[in-house]
């Protein structure tokens, strides 16, 4: 499980992502690397790492259900996502 500071740097960093995405859309259209230069680090898309919504794991995630492998396979197993059962045959 990822320490709380780490999970919230990510979520910081998410925000700002979606904060500024529209600003940086123009500047890039427009080409104006100068003023894209003199925004917040963090508000660049490639500065967010996919990381499981439940324990913060970076590693193992699955894009599709937003989680690592570990969490996943205890919550199908479960039975707590619809549509996923044990594959026998």
């Amino acid at each position: 499980m990822a320490k709380e500071s780490v999970k919230a740097r990510q979520r910081k960093r998410e925000k700002m992502v979606a904060q500024y995405a529209e600003k940086r859309a123009a500047l890039k259209a427009a080409g104006d690397y100068a003023a894209l230069d003199k925004m917040p680090k963090n508000s660049s898309a490639v500065r967010l790492k996919n990381r499981c919504q439940l324990t913060g794991r970076p590693r193992g995630y699955m894009r599709q259900f937003g989680m690592c492998r570990n969490m996943f396979r205890d919550m199908a197993l479960d039975g707590k996502i619809p549509g996923v059962r044990k594959a026998s045959w």
